[in-house]
């Protein structure tokens, strides 16, 4: 598995497998917490690791890494609209939707593909009434994550 990543890096719920190539990220994986860490190969894995580390010490912190997206246009169209939201703060998959002239099952699937998740805060966009999903999932591990990602950003009202 390790031979996928450019590093893995831990977080309290997870492991991050960081997916790059020489000058862009790529993806970024949830792995199990029992996955060994894998130290930075490259100077751009490198630079991932040290943004996300910004990251889990101050949820306010704004990326600024050179992305590599893969998907279709509406995918992209979604996941730039998720990018406007800030730390801290949520949007429904429906209002999201009526920004991009959408729909929220359509925002929802489009979420759940996202390729580069924290960077691209797809965990900022829930359901109407709730926390929704996360990765195609709407319990389990994954769910988990969202919920502290949320927590960590100070929401604490969509922990279970």
């Amino acid at each position: 598995m390790q031979k996928e990543y450019q590093a893995i890096l831990e977080m309290p719920v997870t492991k991050l497998g960081i997916k790059t190539d020489q000058h862009v990220l790529k993806g970024i994986d949830f792995l199990p917490l029992d996955t060994a860490i894998l130290a930075p190969c490259t100077a751009i894995a490198e630079g991932v690791c040290q943004q996300l580390q910004c990251y889990l010490e101050d949820s306010s912190f704004v990326f600024d890494l050179p992305l590599q997206l893969t998907g279709t246009a509406f995918q992209q169209q979604v996941w730039h609209a998720i990018g406007d939201v800030p730390a801290g703060q949520t949007q429904s998959y429906a209002m999201l939707a009526a920004k991009i002239g959408s729909v929220a099952r359509a925002v929802g699937q489009a979420c759940g593909a996202n390729p580069i998740p924290l960077i691209i805060p797809c965990h900022r966009i829930v359901a109407q009434y709730g926390v929704g999903g996360f990765s195609h999932q709407t319990a389990g591990t994954m769910l988990t994550i969202k919920q502290w990602l949320l927590w960590h950003e100070g929401l604490a009202d969509f922990v279970g």
